[in-house]
């Protein structure tokens, strides 16, 4: 009797500590949302608590599933809710530090979900909350494997969702029920957009690249080529992408080009997360995803020590707005400033609608040229760019205007403006003589093009995957895998001569003062990522000039400073390259010789 008394004590505790872990694990899940989402000091013990208690919650009720199945009533959802909340710490611990290894640790968690059922009786608890959870896990889990580029299982996923969502709304009649087909809506519309040109295996099934260039990450095959020079002295450390155009398919508050420019700028995650080694908490046995053994718990005791974050960094620092305020978006700038390492620059993409100025005679480049709208919101404090019935004229509040940057050029910054008021930003001025480059979209593209602009941005598609922007251009819908990859070669090749002409024209400049390239590109050139977005930009402007759809100087990207004409841009060799491409995509009617393309 006294041994039956003790067992049932033991049991009434581990349900008790059950119970305290739960609730802790949620009261610190919960206040996550109060973290602030700039700097990165603020945030990370908080994140190293967290993951602690749901490593602790996870462990145990795996070690007392038995006890916790009969004395509590622990039901699979329950599980898959803990699972689900660790898939999304990891996520967000991705979105803060932009390591893509922990992309890999959110999906594991998340595949474990789908694999073991955890909700699969969710419909029979006859709790439409707990529906719109399982719904919920659903939308997150496509994220990630969009991101991952697991578009195969992403398809998948949305016919489940589909059901799921036809299955809720049937049972409850919720009111969120336009919300859910939204939401269904916009996946679709966002993986039809994302899939710009399609690759095609030899049974004419679509594939998706992963490391040949295609628009993937950035990887020892794909980083292009560079012959170092003692004056290639900046890293890419900080980023802010902005995502502000009102017609382009979205998900998930990451717009077509956000979603593009995000991975262009992450290296290839690797299989594992990296292992540190004065992490102190190691998950052996911890995840749901079968035993597989992690890394360390992302925040826990020693992890980044002294705030040295570059030396276990392999992607630089971003952070991502979509359509923010004017004022959080100079916040975010400015902490991004703040956080840059000697030697580390920050970039700033942005992908907007203009803000368009009727002043005729502007003075001031800096603010009277219009600029770029952020957010759609308005208040009582709005007059746009011009007030009506009135003798005063107001500038629109809810607009990044080029001097609005001039105080973040303390400190070397590269910048995309992609956008149909672009140009207005190539008069930003070096008053702290640091370095500077910005790169420019087209401001206006063929009529041909117009109606796909809600697929996402052609110039940032060429940053992003320079032969599916070629292919786009020239109305190539689909190319087989040999095919693609033997074209892949020539842009390839494109990559490494133009990487050698802007090498060349710096030694040229010195010993003989031709070719002139400003400083800037050189010192931004050492930088793997910086690099690829250079030269891609080259690319881009070679492949505009020549193809013949594409006519007037508005409709080709600029850049400030200007790189040199003849000796890279108008380069024979160059031209040559992206004419042979043409040729092997049987598309060489679309351009012109070089001295036609003027």
């Amino acid at each position: 009797m006294v041994k039956m008394e003790s067992s049932e004590e033991q049991d009434r505790k581990i349900v008790l500590e059950f119970c305290h872990l739960l609730e802790k694990s949620k009261q610190l899940f919960n206040g996550l949302r109060d973290l602030p989402q700039y700097g990165h000091r603020q945030w990370q013990a908080y994140f190293g608590r967290t993951f602690d208690v749901y490593t602790k919650l996870w462990k145990f009720q795996q070690q007392h599933r038995l006890i916790l199945d009969s004395k509590y009533g622990l039901k699979r959802w329950q599980i898959g809710e803990i699972a689900s909340k660790i898939g999304q710490l990891y996520y967000h611990y991705y979105l803060r530090t932009s390591e893509t290894n922990y992309l890999n640790e959110a999906y594991q968690f998340y595949a474990a979900i789908r694999g073991r059922a955890y909700y699969s009786r969710a419909i029979k608890e006859d709790r439409p909350d707990l529906m719109v959870k399982k719904l919920r896990y659903y939308a997150r889990f496509i994220v990630v494997c969009l991101l991952l580029k697991k578009m195969k299982l992403v398809r998948e996923l949305v016919v489940e969702l589909d059901k799921q969502i036809a299955e809720y709304t049937t049972t409850y009649e919720p009111e969120d029920q336009l919300e859910w087909s939204l939401v269904l809506e916009e996946i679709k519309g966002f993986i039809k957009a994302e899939a710009a040109v399609a690759v095609l295996h030899a049974d004419t099934n679509p594939i998706v690249l992963s490391h040949s260039g295609s628009g993937s990450r950035l990887s020892p095959l794909t980083t292009p080529p560079c012959e170092r020079s003692p004056h290639m002295t900046l890293t890419l450390q900080e980023i802010l992408i902005v995502g502000s155009t009102c017609e382009q398919a979205k998900f998930s508050e990451l717009t077509m080009d956000m979603f593009r420019m995000l991975q262009t700028l992450e290296r290839e995650p690797q299989e594992s997360a990296v292992h540190h080694p004065h992490a102190s908490h190691v998950v052996h046995d911890a995840s749901p995803a079968g035993g597989r053994s992690y890394g360390m718990v992302p925040g826990s005791k020693g992890f980044i020590e002294n705030g040295d974050r570059r030396h276990y960094r392999d992607n630089p620092h971003k952070y991502l707005l979509y359509k923010p305020s004017i004022s959080q978006l100079l916040v975010f700038l400015a902490s991004g400033l703040k956080e840059l390492p000697p030697g580390g620059a920050l970039l700033l993409y942005m992908s907007a609608d203009g803000c368009f100025s009727t002043t005729k005679h502007p003075e001031d480049y800096g603010y009277e040229l219009g600029g770029l709208a952020t957010s759609i919101k308005r208040d009582g404090t709005d007059a746009g760019l011009s007030s009506r019935g009135k003798s005063t004229v107001f500038k629109e509040p809810h607009c990044l205007y080029p001097g609005d940057l001039y105080p973040f050029t303390r400190r070397p910054m590269f910048i995309i403006i992609d956008s149909d008021n672009s140009f207005v930003f190539q008069h930003i001025p070096r008053y702290f003589g640091q370095p500077l480059v910005t790169l420019m979209s087209p401001q206006d593209i063929p009529i041909a093009f117009q109606d796909m602009q809600h697929h996402g941005s052609l110039f940032t598609l060429f940053l992003h995957s320079p032969l599916t922007a070629l292919c786009f251009v020239c109305h190539v819908g689909d190319v087989p895998i040999h095919h693609w990859e033997r074209c892949q070669g020539y842009v390839d090749r494109f990559v490494t001569e133009a990487s050698r002409l802007v090498t060349r024209c710096r030694i040229d400049e010195i010993e003989q003062g031709i070719g002139y390239i400003d400083s800037s590109y050189v010192q931004f050139f050492g930088d793997d990522f910086l690099r690829t977005l250079i030269l891609r930009f080259v690319f881009c402007d070679v492949v505009l000039r020549l193809h013949r759809g594409f006519r007037g100087r508005h409709q080709r990207p600029r850049c400030e400073p200007p790189l040199p004409a003849a000796e890279l841009l108008e380069h024979p060799s160059l031209s040559h390259i992206v004419l042979q491409l043409a040729s092997a995509l049987d598309v060489r009617g679309h351009f012109s010789e070089g001295s036609e393309g003027e």
